[in-house]
């Protein structure tokens, strides 16, 4: 008997394998029929999950640690059983913002203690000048994309929030928040910051592995006890999944995968934008040629496979963007969201 499960989903680079699963037959060949739901923004598609509206999500891993945690308003504990990738952000500045910045910057603007120190001076400048402060952005409060940035800033002791304005802008709005000059400068995953620099209106500062290799990101998150009482569901979810994976590391099968990401009902971007950043062939716009960057984003069986350590990192950006003062059974709870034990059941050899 087929058995039916309604995912969610967020229009991002990082949800290809929830997309092959279905479009690529993963999922019938499990027994499931998949329904995905592309949502709006992070908050919807984690209140979506909770109230079981979704049977399962394609989410930030730190958003389904802080519902389990029950801070940002929400207590529902989650479970992931398989990570969806690792790293694939980038942070983009308007065009304007970046050539301030690398006139700012005394010496290489690829080393990101560099771009940070001008940064700094940029924001020395505007305040001398009774000028407002710098806005950036992230896709949400708990995410890795706000993680980075503190990273990024503490290398010239800023800090979000207090010397940079920071704001909450869903994935799809980054670009037109740049555009309006709402926000001067957001980091997201792709292909947004591509989408910007191809609109024009942006220029790439540095991808998230400048900043953090291996950086954890999506997850497949189902409700905690969802994930316990519906084993078989999980399992053949993961299996399609993992299938997916081994397709998608196949370099021959990425313009078809920037074909099925390209549709109205997912990204609704052209595949002709699509296609590089699944190569690591990044536009940098400013006048500079795209970058290749190795391993831009992981889809492989390695970089899935649930790591409770990614919950440490988490939680450190977590106390450093001033969200939580960290305690043992935090660490432990927030540890408990990776589930090794659901994806060891499922990632049977390719």
């Amino acid at each position: 008997m087929t058995l039916h499960l309604r995912v969610g989903f967020m229009p991002l680079v990082d949800c290809a394998l929830v997309i092959l699963a279905k479009d690529e037959g993963f999922a019938e060949a499990e027994g499931l029929n998949l329904e995905l739901v592309r949502e709006v923004s992070w908050s919807n598609l984690r209140d979506k999950l909770n109230v079981r509206l979704f049977d399962a999500a394609h989410m930030l891993g730190p958003a389904a640690i802080a519902a389990t945690l029950g801070v940002g308003g929400v207590k529902a504990p989650m479970a992931a059983p398989l990570a969806l990738n690792l790293d694939g952000a980038a942070i983009t500045f308007s065009v304007r913002r970046y050539e301030e910045l690398a006139r700012l910057a005394e010496g290489d603007m690829a080393d990101t203690a560099i771009s940070a120190q001008a940064l700094a001076a940029m924001v020395e400048r505007r305040k001398a000048s009774g000028l407002p402060p710098l806005t950036l952005a992230a896709v949400f409060g708990f995410s890795s994309h706000t993680y980075l940035l503190c990273e990024w800033l503490a290398k010239a002791g800023l800090v979000l929030g207090r010397d940079i304005r920071f704001e909450v802008v869903p994935p799809p709005q980054t670009v037109e928040a740049l555009t309006s000059g709402r926000i001067d400068g957001f980091c997201a995953g792709a292909p947004w910051n591509t989408a910007a620099v191809a609109a024009g209106i942006g220029a790439m500062v540095h991808c998230g592995v400048d900043l953090r290799r291996n950086c954890p990101d999506k997850v497949l998150a189902w409700r905690a006890d969802d994930a316990e009482r519906r084993a078989a569901a999980v399992s053949k979810l993961n299996a399609a999944i993992l299938r997916a994976s081994d397709w998608a590391c196949q370099p021959a099968n990425l313009g078809r995968l920037a074909m099925h990401l390209s549709k109205p009902d997912r990204l609704a971007l052209p595949a002709d934008i699509l296609e590089p950043v699944l190569h690591g062939e990044l536009l940098q716009g400013a006048g500079r040629p795209p970058r290749k960057v190795e391993r831009f984003i992981r889809f492989d069986r390695e970089a899935l496979r649930p790591d409770p350590e990614h919950a440490d990192w988490i939680l450190a950006g977590m106390g450093q963007a001033g969200q939580i003062i960290r305690s043992p059974e935090m660490t432990e709870q927030a540890r408990a969201v990776f589930r090794p034990a659901l994806f060891a059941g499922s990632a049977s050899p390719p």
